[in-house]
């Protein structure tokens, strides 16, 4: 039987793309809204495009917020994608009044990306540059540091995170991270692993591969 993964709809962006890759992959995919199917997943992906301040607003009014942080204190594996990297973090600076609160996965912020020189947003390919902990992280397993992969978005982590959890970094407008792992189960990534080619395909099987019920 195929790892199931459940990957969380929060009504913000196409969610087919990303389905169709972790199929491609092996998984067994479910796209849902219902919060009792979020937090009853054995793994869970936070894709996303769009507004900080918006998704939130979304994620906290329909209850999913609150069953996706169940999940994790239960450690089910988890992949944030973007945005979802974004939201899994304690803040974003992407609001008309300031900051404004994640899902406090992770300790740090999001900030947006400020050049006078670079285009932003930051659209394209660009490096993946791994870390001592991305070295060791098993959703880079066949990754080489170096490999490119495919961003578009305008607002990144901050430096403010423990080098504990920094698993690469990309250097555009400023050296941000651009992949975290927390523990054994979190996982989240800037870029777009399902418009990576081959090395996106590489990262999202070794996450289905960590997923409960899959053959390693």
């Amino acid at each position: 039987m195929a790892p199931r993964i459940v990957i969380i709809d929060y009504h913000k962006g196409n969610l087919l793309s990303v389905a169709r890759s972790l199929s491609d992959v092996g998984a067994e995919v479910e796209i849902t809204d219902d919060p009792g199917k979020i937090a009853s997943a054995g793994a869970l992906v936070l894709p996303g495009v769009g507004s900080f301040e918006d998704a939130m607003g979304f994620l906290n009014e329909s209850g999913e917020g609150a069953a996706l942080v169940d999940a994790l204190s239960r450690c089910v594996p988890f992949l944030g994608i973007c945005l979802g990297e974004h939201l899994i973090m304690e803040s974003g600076d992407e609001s008309e009044s300031g900051f404004c609160e994640g899902l406090g996965g992770v300790k740090g912020t999001v900030r947006r990306l400020e050049s006078s020189t670079l285009k932003v947003p930051h659209v394209g390919w660009d490096q993946l540059e791994l870390t001592e902990v991305g070295r060791r992280c098993p959703l880079f397993e066949g990754v080489s540091s170096g490999a490119h992969v495919y961003f578009t978005h305008s607002y990144a982590l901050s430096d403010d995170l423990n080098e504990d959890v920094i698993a690469a970094r990309t250097d555009y407008t400023r050296a941000f991270p651009s992949a975290i792992w927390n523990g054994e189960n979190l996982f989240a990534v800037q870029f777009h692993p399902e418009k990576s080619s081959t090395v996106g395909l590489r990262i999202l099987e070794n996450f289905v591969r960590l997923v409960p019920g899959s053959i390693a």
